[in-house]
């Protein structure tokens, strides 16, 4: 009888289960699916999300550059052009929906959560492997599909009517899930064959970035800021 070999992803998804189930149950992305969230904290939460993005892209910059193949660097490049020339566009549309300028957004100085996650990120993609870039990149594209495709299922019914309709059909769309699958598939693919001490050093980096997932969503959702 053949035995299916546990993918290292799924181990990932096993070890932040837990969090992950937290961070969809949090108020704030609950309050998104159901569309009572209010707009104010939203708006507060667009602002953070864009500058977030701006060193999210980064990433795949050096994931271009450490890429092994001319395969993985192209597909890298193509994500780093597809979000700065459309994703954020989107983004800013979106905002400008809610009375946000492009000046307000780029003006937008980073919290404390925000600037530890991205300075987190950064600092593995370049000290790291491009194994280790990924598994810290990895919690942000998979869990906002899964937090997507959720709230679409759980609130598909009551969406016509949602404020942030847009947000859950983007997150929960194909062209946004396939992000997430090509890079569960990069991840499996890169640490295949690899020692037990490195496969749990990219089970922290996954973890970790898990957390602050949920900590993203939990400063918004208080509004957070530096308190001096």
């Amino acid at each position: 009888m053949k035995v299916e070999k546990m993918l290292f992803t799924d181990r990932l998804y096993e070890s932040a289960k837990e969090i992950w189930e937290k961070s969809y149950n949090h108020p704030f992305v609950q309050g998104v699916g159901k569309g009572t969230l209010d707009q104010e904290i939203f708006e507060y939460y667009m602002k953070q999300d864009y500058v977030y993005l701006i060193d999210y892209v980064k990433l795949f910059a050096i994931g271009a550059q450490k890429a092994p193949t001319l395969e993985i660097m192209t597909k890298f490049s193509h994500l780093l052009h597809e979000h700065l020339h459309f994703e954020m566009e989107l983004h800013r549309q979106f905002a400008a929906e809610f009375g946000i300028s492009n000046e307000e957004l780029e003006n937008t100085e980073p919290t404390p959560v925000n600037l530890a996650y991205t300075r987190y990120m950064l600092h593995v993609a370049h000290n790291g492997t491009l194994a280790e870039l990924v598994a810290s990149l990895l919690p942000c594209a998979w869990h906002y599909a899964e937090t997507g495709e959720r709230l679409k299922e759980q609130y598909g019914a009551t969406l016509e009517s949602n404020p942030y309709r847009k947000w859950v059909e983007t997150y929960s769309s194909e062209e946004f899930t396939s992000l997430g699958k090509w890079l569960i598939d990069l991840m499996n693919q890169l640490a295949d064959g690899k020692p037990e001490r490195e496969l749990a050093e990219l089970e922290k980096h996954f973890l970790i970035t898990s957390k602050y997932e949920y900590l993203f969503w939990d400063m918004n959702y208080h509004q957070q800021n530096w308190t001096l």
